[in-house]
């Protein structure tokens, strides 16, 4: 098991290292992410995530998301939520679609600073897969897959994390290949 979980923590930690900038911090979207700003900011600065700011945004939600934490945010980029139906998040990003877009957005914050070595402890832990609530009460269900940390909604979509570690003030971001969405 021991031999195991190096290997994973190596493999997923190459991945995280790998996207590094002058060993300051991650590079997201043509934007270095580092642990003086909040999840919000990072996330703000990255041209793969302006859809999910934007979704934060039309939520009211960066106030909290810019508190104190701390929180491991999944993010979904924007090709993510470009393979959503057509017109679901133009539809999301409307003011009557308020409460229903602060629960998916939701679904993407663990209340806890979830590094991803943390994550594939969680995962050793519990023979394979490790059960995460949300600060919106969804469960996902994270595995390790093909050389991926996957989390898995309890509708059955995966998203793999694509970039992991990128440290913030009040938590760490792992950009992510898919919305994760609550039980329907």
């Amino acid at each position: 098991m021991i031999k195991t979980r190096t290997l994973l923590a190596t493999t997923l930690l190459l991945t995280a290292s790998s996207a590094f900038a002058g060993g300051h911090g991650v590079m997201v979207g043509g934007f270095e992410m580092t642990d003086d700003k909040n999840v919000v900011e990072n996330a703000a600065g990255s041209e793969d995530h302006t859809t999910l700011v934007a979704a934060v945004q039309a939520a009211e939600l960066a106030e909290t998301l810019s508190g104190e934490g701390p929180f491991t945010l999944l993010a979904p980029a924007n090709d993510a939520f470009a393979a959503l139906p057509e017109g679901t998040v133009e539809t999301l990003l409307k003011p009557e679609s308020k409460e229903t877009l602060q629960t998916i957005l939701g679904c993407h914050a663990i209340p806890a600073a979830a590094m991803a070595t943390d994550v594939l402890t969680m995962i050793e832990n519990g023979g394979g897969e490790a059960m995460l609530e949300t600060v919106g009460g969804c469960m996902l269900k994270a595995t390790y897959t093909d050389d991926k940390v996957m989390f898995t909604d309890e509708n059955g979509t995966s998203a793999a994390v694509t970039i992991a570690d990128a440290k913030s003030s009040n938590g760490v971001i792992h950009v992510i290949d898919a919305v994760l969405l609550p039980k329907q």
